[in-house]
């Protein structure tokens, strides 16, 4: 069993990974094992270090965050990383996400809930900070700019999933891993690999992300 979530710290101001290590380093359970000033040396670090969590900056010298989580996600999806950042500008947030970010937290969270946050992470959760979700959900379902799969899902597409299916999504929309809906809806794995399979087929959506922010969008009608 593991003994410590390890994390890499990626932002260009030294203070703020300073301020960073000592927070979480309070934490019994999570391990600082580097840091980079950039996204490159991230890249870099990334690779040498094999990190279960990164943090991750927007705004850096030479290769971004952005950038560097494309790389990242694309050489070692078993690294999950959260985007920690200063903006909450819906272009960072999507491209992040789109590129394989698993969270999008601002750097005003405190220290406990990005405690919990990178836990929750590690997991395999979705985490956003408060009002992105709701920001996105709104950005996708009602403006003109929203993918088309989105907006034109809900009259009809979403009205063809089974109850069981929409369970699911709920619980998507919650955060729970494959297992816990398993547990929760008492059904194998299995199936619900195959539910989830099915609602992003029906409802054109990419990933589980998107299914959470689509899912969100729309609790009411989950009900």
């Amino acid at each position: 069993m593991r003994e410590s979530i390890r994390i890499l710290l990626v932002d260009d101001q030294s203070l703020i990974r300073q301020g960073l290590r000592a927070l979480l380093e309070l934490e019994p359970d999570l391990t600082i094992v580097g840091e980079a000033e950039n996204g490159q040396v991230a890249i870099d670090r990334a690779e040498s270090l094999n990190p279960d969590i990164i943090l991750m900056d927007v705004r850096m010298p030479y290769t971004d965050g952005v950038a560097a989580t494309e790389i990242i996600h694309q050489k070692h999806p078993n690294i999950r990383i959260i985007i920690l950042t200063t903006f909450d500008d819906d272009e960072y947030v999507t491209a992040a996400l789109k590129v394989g970010a698993i969270g999008y937290l601002l750097k005003d969270t405190p220290s406990e809930e990005l405690a919990q946050a990178i836990r929750a992470v590690d997991k395999g959760y979705t985490q956003l900070s408060p009002g992105i979700l709701a920001k996105l959900a709104s950005k996708l379902t009602s403006t003109s700019s929203a993918p088309a799969q989105l907006t034109s899902a809900l009259p009809l597409d979403f009205y063809e999933l089974t109850l069981r299916e929409k369970e699911v999504l709920r619980l998507i929309a919650s955060g729970a891993s494959n297992r816990e809906i398993a547990e929760a809806l008492y059904i194998s794995e299995g199936t619900v690999k195959n539910h989830v399979t099915h609602i992003l087929s029906r409802l054109n959506l990419r990933d589980r992300t998107q299914a959470a922010i689509f899912a969100n969008s729309i609790l009411t009608q989950l009900e």
